[in-house]
Parts: C-alpha cells; structure tokens; sequence
C-alpha cells in the first residue's frame, strides 16, 4: 500500500512539474511583439470593440482634460471623449467597455473616481462612482455590478459598485504583504512583514522605492469566480460567491488584518514568473494573461482544475515573451531603434480581441525596466513618446476572446 501511495504521489508531481511542449499549448512561441502606437502621453489600461479598435486613456497635466483615445487595428489616434481632470489631477488606470458600449474609466485620484463615458455621448465623461480610492483594473459581473481593487494605496481592498453607481461595497481585502496602520493593519507606524524594492543597476542602494500593490488587475472567469492579481507577491487570488452574490471564500485568518482579508489559502497560483502582474485577461478557454510589468514580460497561467493552490495539478504558469538581453546586459531596451520597437516597457492590461493580444505599456522605472531613460518610450522624456501600444506578432489559436 505504501509502494503504490508512493508511486501515486511522484506520477502527480511529475503532473504538475513537467514542462508544456510547444505543441501540447495554444500559445506561441517563439512570441514576438511589435508596436502599434506611440502616445504622447503616459497610459494605462486597453479595452476595445468588435471591429479590432482599442481604447485607452491618456494622463494630462490639469487642466488639459485626459482624453481617451481610439486606436484604429493598423494604429492611429483618434480622440473619442475626455475625462475631468480636477486638482490633483486624473490618473486612469483602468478601462472597460460594457456590451453596450458604454466605457467605464478608474481614475485613482480625486477620491477615487469611476467615470462612465456613454456610447451615445463619448464626450465627456461623466462619474459613475465616488469614494473608491485607489481604483485600478475593473470588470463587469453577471448582474452588471463594477468590481475594482485599490491599486497603489496598498490596502489590498476590492470594491463592488453596483449596476446604477450608487453603492460602493468593501467586499473582502487580498492580505497585505505588511499590516501597518497606514495599510490598514493593526500594528503601529510600518507595521511587520516584507515589501518588495527594486535596485537600478550597478548598486546596492535602493532609490526606487517599494511595490505594495496587491489587488492590481480584477477579472471573472467563466465559473463566476473572480480573480484578483497580485502585483507584489507575484500571485493571483481566486473568490468564491455563492448564488445570491456574497463572498463564500475564508476571511478572517489573521487578527492582524481586518476581519474582511482573505485567508491565503484562496491563493490560486504563487510563481516568481508572475512577480509583478499588472491587469490580467481571461479568455474563454480561461487561461490568465498577465503583464509581469516588473520583468517586461508576457505570462499566462492556464487553469483547468478547479481546487487551486499554488503547483496545483492543472494550473500551469507559462512565460509567453520576455524582453532579450541587449548589449548592458539589461532588458530595458533594445541595441537598436528597430529593436525598440520589438519590446516591451513596463507593460500592463493585456487585452484579447479575436485573435489578437495587445498590452499598454507605462515605461515605469522599475526592475528590467530600469533605467527607463533608454528605449523608444521615455515617461520622464520628450513629449511625443510617453507610452505606447504593442501586439503579439502571432495569432492565438482558439476562441480567446
């Protein structure tokens, strides 16, 4: 009995440890991207329509109006509604289009701000919801509800708006990786536990500040569950509802956090691929797509079971694209101006249409993409190339949209 529990344990291990041939996965490789537009301000979150346009959302300085833009499938801008930009000045993140074409926009400042830009309108937006602060990536659930994460303050919090905007709910918390009082927690000042810091190049002195981010990037699979990215923990959460809408997922572990964080067994998948997921995208195969915007990188994690846990059988974490090695030794830029425009700079939101995967790109200075001087996008550099837009070269096989 012993022999063949044995035996049985190391065939599941070899399940879930073994590689994806290239042939036993619908994704490819090798993977190659090219730009598709330069924008001339920084941007950050991509959505688009049936006819293959993808809309995204300058940042201007108050009081310019931040515009949104639609970019036609062979690139080109094109202007198609603003959003106020009120002292301290608006900073979408995230946007989303609803099937009727109405354009849902995060914007972290001012509060906390989800704009609604209608279809019949397009200009300008107009708030939808008050009172979220930090809101980042955004999804729709099955009765029509807005659902968003607080992004940068840390907290880990995750809102449910309803369907007419005027109930902003606190549904559960994604643990912090610390739990001091300024993140919500229990203990004084800092509080305890690790936040995870970048370095620039060629020294050991950290200048470039901490990730605290850990509900950054929300999205329904086709369960009805939701799944959260974690940015600095390099995870993605799965939440559980039962059939009236509440949270069915275990809360309340921890003394230290608030009765509403999520126990860390609803961790789906951990992997050091995934360190720092940037929105997420699942298609109707549900697999996860993740901007791994700290290492320039395109990964996805493909889910067929339904248990989770990190290594469970089923889940796998398949790295699509990374940036090369330029000639520093760094995956900042390329050698090349022609090269610059095959890779990828901080990218975030990844989005499907059909067959295509196009992501936004932030150029922050972080990690690979340190120092982000270099490059064909420069968020601290001339106007004309503060972000862009870049798509997969390859078509994905399957219906992924």
């Amino acid at each position: 009995m012993r022999r063949h529990a044995f035996l049985a344990l190391l065939a599941a291990t070899a399940a879930i440890a073994a590689p994806i041939a290239a042939d036993d996965r619908p994704f490819p490789s090798p993977a190659t991207f090219t730009t598709l537009q330069v924008t001339p301000l920084a941007i950050e979150g991509l959505t688009g329509d049936e006819l293959g346009n993808l809309y995204t959302t300058g940042r201007a300085a108050p009081p310019e109006r931040c515009p949104v833009w639609q970019i036609g499938p062979n690139g080109g801008l094109i202007v198609v509604g603003t959003i106020g930009n009120a002292a301290p000045g608006c900073n979408p993140s995230g946007i989303r289009r609803d099937r009727d074409g109405n354009f849902f926009i995060a914007d972290a400042n001012q509060g906390g701000v989800i704009w609604k830009l209608r279809a019949a309108d397009m200009n300008p937006a107009a708030p939808f919801a008050t009172g979220v602060p930090g809101t980042n990536g955004l999804a729709f659930d099955r009765r029509g509800n807005v659902w968003t994460g607080d992004g940068t303050t840390g907290q880990g919090r995750v809102w449910r708006v309803s369907s007419d905007g005027k109930t902003v709910t606190e549904m559960f918390r994604i643990q912090p990786m610390r739990n001091g009082a300024a993140l919500g927690g229990t203990v004084a000042g800092d509080g305890v536990g690790r936040q995870v810091r970048s370095f620039p190049p060629g020294t050991l002195l950290n200048t470039l500040g901490g990730q605290d981010l850990v509900a950054n990037g929300v999205d329904f699979d086709r369960n009805g569950d939701l799944i959260v990215a974690d940015t600095a923990r390099g995870a993605l959460w799965r939440i559980r509802f039962d059939g009236r809408g509440n949270v069915t997922s275990r809360m309340g572990c921890d003394a230290s956090f608030t009765a509403d964080t999520l126990c860390l067994e609803n961790v789906l998948v951990a992997h050091p691929l995934l360190e720092g997921t940037d929105g997420i995208f699942i298609d109707r195969a549900g697999n996860i797509w993740n901007a791994a915007n700290e290492r320039n990188a395109i990964v996805v994690v493909t889910h067929e079971g339904h248990e989770g846990g990190e290594g469970h059988e089923g889940t796998r974490v398949v790295e699509i694209f990374r940036n090369p090695l330029n000639a520093a030794g760094l995956r900042n830029a390329a050698d090349t101006a022609e090269g610059n425009r095959h890779i990828l700079e901080l990218p975030t939101s990844p989005f499907i249409s059909g067959d295509r995967l196009c992501v936004a790109q932030s150029d922050g200075n972080r990690r690979d993409n340190s120092p982000n001087t270099a490059g064909e996008v420069n968020a601290a550099g001339p106007v004309g190339a503060r972000g862009k837009i870049s798509c997969l070269d390859q078509p994905l096989r399957g219906d992924r949209d």
